[in-house]
């Protein structure tokens, strides 16, 4: 029985209110079934944005099925949205949202564990019904009150407040978690998740305490001795991480947070003098992203990670620490209450 039960984990039927965030554009299919192995979400993430569309959403479907293989709880996939200038959806992002509705009517035991589609970076707008029409529930990320809103209007079910904080793609009006969370929960009537800042039992708490129903966690997880489809070097590239290490580049989509490398500086220059087209840009930062997760290359690699990055000490497995996280969290609220004076013995 949870120990920390909300309206998230009852909508989903995991046990813990702790979800690992969509962390690509590279593999996360072992540390996905471990997150949801130990009672929380794991997110299969994207395999790349500037793949061909049939060959990205097939490997999207093997990252699939191998997550499947690995548990028989349920987990998710993050599909990160493009669109062009006229607002169109990308091709890429299509085949993604139709790998993942093709890989659940192909396989009845996917069918059952894949229950949730986290879309972020962009709205999925006419995607929308269709993700819902599949049997999805559907996560919409946002950085505004606006935006939750609109993806409420489209029928999002869920919706994660990702404050400025955070790592990967980040947003052109920065409004801290703080700030951002309670603007959401008050603002909306379907759960909504932490993204940005939530590292431990504490700060799970704290995000239950400002309305959410729980928390979503990238940097927190490249730590994880689970996550062995990276590069090992990279956990304790986070670990190492202090206090203003971090940096705003242009990322995909808008800008993007992670830990200062020489790629970063690298990428700043190239945007500067102009020396790529938007395509050209976009393959090199995918492939740079892919490289510091694959081989651990910090020289010619971006490592997208939140500002988090500067509070996380170890490297953990996810069997133990996700139970204890939210054991932690319930134990911080429980003490709280019982700290409090009651109402009364105030003025006497």
């Amino acid at each position: 029985m949870s120990v920390l039960p909300t309206r998230y984990t009852e909508l989903v039927g995991i046990e813990h209110p702790i979800i690992q965030e969509g962390m690509g554009p590279f593999k996360t299919v072992a540390l996905a079934a471990a997150v949801s192995n130990a009672g929380g979400m794991g997110t299969i993430s994207m395999p790349g944005m500037s793949q061909e569309p049939s060959e990205g959403a097939a490997i999207m479907r093997s990252h699939i099925s191998a997550c499947a293989e690995l548990t028989d709880k349920p987990f998710a996939v993050n599909v990160p949205v493009g669109a062009d200038d006229n607002g169109k959806v990308l091709p890429i992002t299509e085949a993604y949202i139709n790998a993942v509705i093709a890989a659940r009517e192909a396989d009845s035991k996917v069918g059952q564990q894949l229950k949730v589609l986290t879309t972020s970076a962009g709205f999925p707008g006419a995607f929308a019904s269709r993700i819902k029409d599949a049997g999805l529930i559907h996560q919409h990320k946002v950085g505004s009150t606006r935006q939750a809103i609109k993806a409420e209007e489209a029928g999002a079910d869920v919706i994660i407040a990702s404050g400025y904080e955070m790592g990967g793609h980040t947003h052109h009006s920065p409004v801290h978690t703080f700030v951002l969370l309670p603007n959401v929960t008050a603002a909306v009537s379907v759960p909504v998740l932490l993204s940005g800042g939530a590292r431990d039992g504490r700060t799970l708490a704290a995000a239950l305490a400002l309305g959410a129903s729980g928390v979503a966690m990238g940097t927190r997880f490249i730590a994880s001795a689970d996550n062995t489809d990276w590069h090992p070097s990279v956990a304790q590239f986070i670990v190492d991480a202090r206090e203003g290490d971090d940096v705003v580049f242009p990322g995909v989509y808008g800008p993007a947070r992670g830990l200062r490398t020489a790629a970063t500086d690298r990428l700043l220059e190239i945007v500067a003098n102009g020396e790529m087209t938007i395509d050209e840009l976009t393959e090199w930062k995918d492939h740079a992203l892919q490289l510091a997760q694959s081989t651990g290359d910090f020289e010619k690699g971006l490592v997208a990670a939140g500002q988090v990055a500067s509070g996380i000490q170890d490297v953990v497995d996810a069997a133990t620490f996700v139970p204890q996280m939210a054991r932690e969290a319930s134990e911080v609220l429980q003490e709280l209450v019982r700290g409090l004076v009651p109402t009364s013995t105030v003025g006497v």
